[in-house]
């Protein structure tokens, strides 16, 4: 009964101690911590739960630990304030993934994003199309921000397509390899495709970084650069 009650007092004080400390290091929200931040939070929270395992361990072993962090944190975050190059240190850049409507290849393979990462991200935003966004950048909370392309009713109209399929737009190709399974869909072939890319300056498949075509035949093609 003892220990219960121990365990009891103990797991209330840290819940007060990491509390404050969470208030300490700012109100932002958990989705727009820097990395920095994350690494932070992470330690509190595995410092807390080896305090609260070992009952035989002194509170204060695990509280300063606690309190060192958070003074790291905020003294960080006072110093990054005074300093860009500290703020891109330690929270990072931004990262522009697509820019000017075409996909940045070098900044997705630096920042190890591949094009699943991305459709995901823009189905989020509530963008279904590649090809209608002038730029994405990829913040440093890991949050991608989104602007569409203006003027969009303006583009000039696509002939009829030659299927019949309504939904999202379909990959045809990614990282330059044909999706035999977005093919099947629109009950078409290789050649098919072959002859629509060659038909657009494109000569062969190996060209493509990614190629992707909605239900109402607009194409968008990212050629390999």
């Amino acid at each position: 009964m003892e220990t219960l009650l121990v365990l009891f007092f103990r797991t209330l004080l840290v819940y007060v101690v990491v509390f404050l400390t969470m208030r300490l290091m700012g109100k932002r929200e958990i989705g727009k911590l820097s990395l920095f931040d994350l690494v932070i939070s992470i330690m509190i929270a595995e410092i807390a739960v080896f305090v609260l395992e070992d009952l035989d361990k002194p509170l204060i072993q695990g509280i300063l630990p606690m309190l060192t962090l958070v003074f790291v944190q905020v003294f960080i975050a006072f110093v990054s304030l005074k300093s860009q190059k500290l703020r891109r240190l330690f929270e990072g850049r931004p990262s522009p993934l697509i820019e000017h409507g075409q996909l940045n290849r070098e900044e997705m393979r630096r920042q190890r994003y591949n094009l699943d990462d991305l459709l995901l991200q823009l189905r989020e935003n509530k963008v279904l199309n590649v090809a209608d966004v002038e730029f994405a950048v990829l913040e440093p909370s890991g949050k991608l921000t989104v602007q569409q392309k203006a003027d969009k009713e303006e583009e000039p109209p696509c002939p009829p397509p030659s299927f019949r399929y309504e939904g999202l737009p379909l990959p045809l190709i990614m990282d330059g390899k044909v999706q035999d399974d977005s093919l099947k869909k629109l009950d078409k072939t290789r050649f098919w495709l072959k002859s629509e890319l060659q038909s657009r300056g494109v000569k062969d498949f190996k060209e493509v970084f990614f190629c992707s075509l909605d239900h109402r035949g607009r194409w968008f093609i990212d050629k390999k650069r």
